[in-house]
């Protein structure tokens, strides 16, 4: 049951992300911007934004515009983390990423449109007044920008073969990966019209969540294939990049990932939210290592 909500919520998005982008002219910016898009993934980030909404009451429909941009804002920073000037990889989702498969050129204008193309989204089909949509956009903007991702990318790229340091890994992890967990989060709980303490929940449980998830990605990096990934692993640590298990090894990253976790499952029960896509995405993350 848990598995088939899961594939329904995955494929009600794929298929709202393929309606929303539809080719135009210059088709190859396009063609550039679909391809990652629509390249497959888990779609942890549109769901928590549809499932943060229904939880809270709100019309799991209205959210979908929102959650698409929040998908297209990840698929931007998957598009530019690969580029040769950031981590340089020729691999993302068993494909070639959008910098090989077009050029370094088109993906930097590529990811570039995502995120502006998802504001035009949110602003012109969210069926919401006009205090919320502004409430969701300041959630994505934040995210996008120097207080959100950039800023875990732009710190994460200055450590690379510099002393471990464990306060600077939080900080790369809660704005590289985090901050979009818990803006996806907020943005679809705003659209419910959630309490103060509601989203300050959704925050908390993205903290915890997107932590555990660079933390479980930090793990499979060393422990995993090209094969089970599709995109090539230990690259971080041949790298020196700072990650978890680089800092306290193996056995204490597993350890951790649970504590998380368990705060998460803590939280979503301190509100009495009960949630299979919830609980399903935590079993997930802990399923995996």
């Amino acid at each position: 049951m848990r598995i088939n909500k899961m594939k329904e919520l995955i494929d009600l998005v794929n298929k709202k992300l393929d309606e929303y982008l539809p080719v135009s002219y210059p088709e190859e910016i396009f063609e550039s911007m679909r391809y990652s898009l629509l390249a497959g993934g888990k779609r942890l980030r549109p769901i928590m934004c549809l499932e943060a909404c229904r939880v809270f009451g709100g019309e799991m429909e209205k959210a979908l515009p929102t959650a698409c941009a929040f998908e297209m804002l990840h698929t931007q920073s998957l598009i530019h983390d690969d580029l040769p000037c950031m981590d340089n990889d020729d691999y993302r989702r068993g494909k070639l990423t959008n910098h090989k498969k077009f050029s370094e050129s088109t993906a930097v204008l590529a990811g570039d449109a995502l995120i502006s193309y998802g504001t035009q989204l949110i602003i012109d089909k969210s069926d919401l007044p006009a205090e919320t949509i502004v409430k969701v956009l300041r959630e994505h903007a934040i995210a996008a920008g120097a207080y959100g991702i950039i800023a875990g990318q732009v710190v994460d790229i200055a450590m690379e073969g510099k002393p471990y340091d464990a306060k600077i890994l939080e900080y790369i992890h809660t704005h590289k990966t985090a901050d979009l967990f818990k803006a996806a989060l907020k943005a679809g709980a705003h659209i419910a019209n959630a309490s103060e303490e509601q989203l300050q929940a959704m925050n908390d449980f993205g903290q915890m969540l997107g932590f555990a998830f660079q933390i479980c990605d930090d793990i499979l990096d060393e422990t995993s294939t090209f094969e089970e990934m599709g995109k090539t692993m230990g690259k971080d640590k041949e790298e020196g990049k700072l990650t978890y298990t680089a800092l306290f090894g193996l056995e204490k990253a597993k350890h951790e990932l649970n504590c998380l976790l368990d705060k998460a499952y803590d939280i979503l029960k301190k509100q009495n939210i009960e949630s299979e896509i919830f609980n399903s995405i935590i079993n997930s993350i802990r399923e995996k290592v």
